[in-house]
């Protein structure tokens, strides 16, 4: 078998940032250091950092006294009012938050102070997403999470405030360039000025153009990384709307049989999975493990 990797897969800067910061957390040693929330989106990688004597703090199951204990701040960032908050409770914060998100949620409130109404491109439920949303404090917003919900957000403020309102759009890091067109050209329709705010990380699209220039060179795919995770599930559906066989794989064990009787397969992984999780797939579709 063939295994033709990616050009470029894995980790991305904002991730390799967050994952060395909590490494470091837990090497420091006399603390009591843990995450808020899931550090990534990797099941096989949050284990890792859970060997390692790092946990995860669930948000709304806070303890009332924080004293001793080092919260770190995921990639995915944070309202400032959950910040403030653990600090108040005595934690030691450490901010993992991506410089492309921490750009964002800034854009967000500083567009709302100037008085625009804001759309989000993205999905609602996502940490992202409610940290940038929470960052602008303003009622008039609205999120969309493709072309049909914007048409809709955007005809409902503009029968509120009129064509001449002041417009933006932010998009959450790992939309997809095609998505976000779309959702921008549906608010156009409504407000002509809108202003688009070109969030959308480099990596995201360098994966994702990496991954279309591969699937011309191989019969099948496997894309490595967390069912969780957003940019690794976009790259999934890249890859079956090529129409050639694809499978979302977290560790090696989930590989399909039938995959191994493939000539050549590409191997594709998303922002938050580990190098050493896509090495054991492509030993593994070798026959090395």
């Amino acid at each position: 078998m063939n295994i033709i990797r990616s050009d470029t897969l894995g980790f991305c800067m904002g991730v390799r940032h967050a994952v060395d910061l909590a490494y470091a957390e837990a090497g420091r040693g006399g603390a009591n250091v843990c995450t808020l929330g899931p550090l990534i989106h990797n099941p096989t990688a949050l284990d890792d950092l859970k060997r390692r004597g790092v946990d995860v703090l669930d948000e709304t199951s806070m303890p009332e006294n924080l004293n001793g204990y080092t919260v770190i701040i995921r990639a995915h960032g944070v309202s400032p009012l959950v910040e403030s908050e653990l600090e108040k409770r005595g934690a030691r914060v450490a901010d993992a938050t991506c410089p492309h998100v921490k750009a964002s949620q800034l854009k967000a409130a500083a567009l709302a102070q100037a008085g625009y109404l804001l759309f989000l491109a993205g999905d609602e439920s996502h940490a992202e997403i409610a940290g940038i949303r929470s960052y602008a404090q303003s009622a008039a917003l609205r999120i969309a999470g493709n072309a049909d919900e914007a048409r809709q957000a955007a005809s409902e403020l503009h029968a509120m405030y009129g064509d001449k309102a002041q417009t933006a759009l932010i998009g959450q890091t790992t939309i997809s360039a095609q998505e976000y067109q779309a959702i921008g050209e549906a608010i156009i329709r409504f407000f002509p000025d809108l202003e688009i705010v070109q969030t959308i990380c480099a990596a995201t699209k360098e994966r994702q153009d990496s991954l279309r220039e591969l699937l011309g060179k191989v019969d099948a795919v496997i894309v490595a990384g967390g069912k969780e995770s957003a940019n690794t599930l976009r790259l999934l559906a890249i890859a079956e709307a090529s129409g050639k066989p694809s499978a979302l794989a977290e560790k090696a064990a989930d590989i399909p049989p039938d995959f191994f009787s493939y000539r050549t397969v590409g191997l594709a992984a998303g922002a938050s999975t580990p190098g050493f999780i896509i090495d054991e797939i492509e030993q593994t579709l070798n026959g090395a493990l």
